[in-house]
C-alpha cells in the first residue's frame, strides 16, 4: 500500500480549516478530515498542560509525504507540531486509487 494517515492537531477550528484547505488544494492530501474538539493532556516545557485542540487526519501517499511534512511544519502554528503517518495497511482498492490519484503534482502523469 502506498497509502498514509497522517495526524496532527491545531488550536482553532479555523486553523483546522485552513490548513485542511491549503494541504488538499496544493495536492499534498487528498482528503482531510476536521476532528473536535478533543482535550489533550502533555507536558511542554516541564509543565504537565491541558488543552482543547482540533485533530486532522490526513489522507495522502508515501510519495507526498516528505512535500506533506516540510509544508506542514512551515504552515503550522505549532512550535513543535504534532506530525505522525501512519501506514495504512489495507482498504477499498478505489478508494486507495483515488487518494494516489489526488496527490500526484498536478505535472505528473
Amino acid at each position: 500500500m502506498n497509502v498514509v494517515q497522517v495526524h496532527t492537531t491545531v488550536e482553532t477550528h479555523q486553523q483546522a480549516s485552513q490548513l485542511a484547505r491549503q494541504l488538499v488544494q496544493e495536492r499534498l492530501a487528498a482528503c482531510v478530515q476536521v476532528l473536535g474538539p478533543i482535550e489533550s493532556h502533555y507536558r511542554w516545557q516541564g509543565r504537565l498542560e491541558q488543552a482543547q485542540e482540533w485533530l486532522l487526519l490526513i489522507k495522502t501517499t508515501t510519495e507526498a509525504l516528505p512535500r506533506l511534512q516540510r509544508r506542514l511544519v512551515e504552515l503550522h502554528p505549532y512550535q513543535v507540531p504534532q506530525l505522525i503517518a501512519l501506514p495504512v495497511q489495507g482498504g477499498h482498492g478505489p478508494y486507495l486509487q483515488w487518494v494516489e490519484e489526488n496527490t500526484r503534482a498536478e505535472d505528473s502523469p
